[in-house]
């Protein structure tokens, strides 16, 4: 059986090495390489290295973060997989690794089975969530197209206009700015399209829109 490829980039050796045990240990896994942060990994591609079939990418890194590794790949290597598994879990970052691309998020402290789970569904089916992420979304198993049509339809012109922006880097201050509306009635329409959706915060609202692809993040 071909085994599935794996690139851990992390600054931390200790970890990526314990990491790197850890997936060899797994059956049907190998890892590639242990780079340290995304400029090593552009001179992987750079000198035509075997593809892998997953990054396993950390956020805080010198040299070329997370956030910017994530950017290059999405200009350059637009099909490649990343799982990110880091410690960082605040709002704004987690908007923009998934807005740049990641399939996944992780933090460092998840079990080896659900860390395994997470790699087999980046790789197999394209998206995976961990349990505090996921949390955001409430909405039940029905199929995405029917989710779709059921909840978008419901929204007001206005509501699809803030979600546009709730979607992108800008704060709920900036979003007030570009609707020119007060930040109450920014806060109201965020209530309001969080109810219709079945979500629960701003990340919650990213993943339904990157699933059931609303528009291009």
């Amino acid at each position: 059986m071909k085994k599935k490829t794996v690139v851990i980039v992390d600054d931390h050796l200790l970890f990526a090495q314990s990491l790197e045990s850890l997936i060899t240990k797994l059956d049907g896994y190998e890892v590639l390489a242990i780079l340290k942060n995304g400029k090593e990994l552009t001179q992987y591609y750079l000198h035509k290295r075997r593809k892998p079939d997953l990054i396993l990418l950390d956020v805080k890194m010198p040299v070329m973060d997370g956030v910017q590794t994530m950017t290059w790949l999405k200009e350059h290597q637009t099909e490649q997989k990343v799982l990110v598994l880091t410690m960082e879990d605040d709002e704004e970052t987690i908007i923009k690794m998934l807005r740049a691309g990641a399939r996944g998020y992780l933090l460092k402290d998840i079990h080896p089975e659900n860390f395994e789970f997470a790699m087999k569904m980046v790789i197999e089916q394209g998206f995976y969530y961990s349990s505090k992420i996921q949390s955001a979304l409430q909405y039940s198993d029905q199929p995405e197209k029917e989710v779709t049509r059921d909840l978008a339809e419901k929204l007001t012109e206005r509501e699809w206009t803030f979600l546009k922006y709730a979607c992108s880097e800008l704060t709920y201050k900036d979003i007030a700015g570009e609707m020119e509306l007060s930040p109450k009635t920014v806060e109201n329409y965020r209530e309001s399209v969080f109810k219709k959706l079945q979500v629960r915060t701003r990340v919650g609202l990213v993943i339904y829109c990157m699933k059931n692809n609303f528009f291009k993040l």
